[in-house]
């Protein structure tokens, strides 16, 4: 598997199929159990092959460009090593209509067994993704004659129904590889499964709204600290900041319904086997209120037994 530098933006992802083991990975007890699998799937460099080599590290056997007809043959070999390969992961690289027709039989077939299985879509913006192909000087696998961002809106077409069966999405558009990296540590590192995890996202409209968003909120309502000559250096990370937010009315009040808003959605997702969420918080700029609206929220959303982690998109953008 390729590697990629420090530095290097979350994408290519090509190569032919090749077979990987993690460095954690040990032999078992004998046990005929159905292995854990994960797939990898979504835009083509939108970071794919960093996400598996993260799994792999974590000591997930990860196979790599597997045709999507062979999963539940991968999947039944590991049922049959005696324990010694219990999680797997695939990357799928779908690149014509043939193969992903292949992958929903794949994962028919799947959940007739009763497979356990996780479905993980790296998403990125179409900029991000040229950016990407520019900078190693490849061709998008969908572009034939015409250009990067015509193969780009192919696969976005050809992925859109797969992308709405996905239980986790990650926009790596604004991402390196190290915080690519550090999402897939935080949903995948822990020994034990928890039933929820939730990402808290504070974001800036004026950059766009988050893609891999599941719920949005809106902080705009509130006074901007911005307009605080003494506070628009600060972020909402800040004390002071912090105060000044919480101060303004209705921002406590929000804070207590939202939170058992989302206590009511929690449950619903853990009856309904989701086990990822991202509550989008945004404000203006992403600086102030939608920080330390976010940050309040996720030690909230601690208190309630889910396990949270904060990620500030927009925060030193300014």
């Amino acid at each position: 598997m390729t590697q990629q530098q420090p530095g290097q933006p979350a994408g290519t992802d090509d190569g032919a199929a090749q077979v990987t083991t993690g460095p954690e990975s040990t032999p078992a007890a004998v046990d005929t159990a159905t292995p854990e699998l994960v797939i990898i799937s979504g835009m083509s460099g939108a970071g794919r092959s960093t996400a598996a080599k993260c799994l792999e590290d974590l000591g997930w056997f990860v196979v790599d460009n597997l045709p999507p007809a062979l999963i539940p043959t991968m999947v039944e070999l590991g049922a049959r090593s005696q324990g010694n390969v219990a999680r797997i992961a695939v990357v799928v690289d779908v690149r014509g209509r043939r193969f992903f027709d292949n992958l929903r039989e794949s994962l028919a077939e799947l959940d007739a067994r009763q497979v356990k299985r996780r479905f993980v879509f790296l998403e990125s913006s179409d900029d991000a993704l040229v950016r990407r192909f520019e900078s190693v000087r490849r061709p998008h696998p969908l572009q034939g004659d015409g250009r990067i961002v015509d193969g780009i809106a192919a696969e976005r077409e050809l992925l859109r129904e797969l992308r709405g069966d996905a239980d986790l999405v990650i926009d790596t558009s604004g991402l390196n590889v190290h915080q690519l990296r550090a999402k897939m540590d935080a949903q995948f590192a822990g020994e034990e499964e928890p039933e929820l995890r939730a990402t808290v996202m504070s974001f800036g409209f004026k950059y766009g709204l988050p893609v891999d968003a599941d719920l949005v909120v809106d902080m705009r309502f509130l006074p901007n600290p911005h307009w605080v000559p003494e506070l628009r250096a600060y972020t909402g990370l800040n004390e002071e900041v912090a105060a000044y937010v919480f101060s303004q009315p209705g921002a406590k009040e929000f804070l207590d319904r939202y939170t058992e808003l989302l206590h009511m959605i929690a449950a619903g997702y853990r009856r309904e086997g989701k086990r990822y969420v991202t509550v989008a918080v945004g404000c203006t700029g992403g600086k102030h209120r939608s920080v330390a609206m976010s940050e309040k929220l996720a030690k909230r959303l601690v208190a309630d037994g889910v396990e949270t982690v904060v990620v500030h998109r927009d925060m030193g953008r300014e």
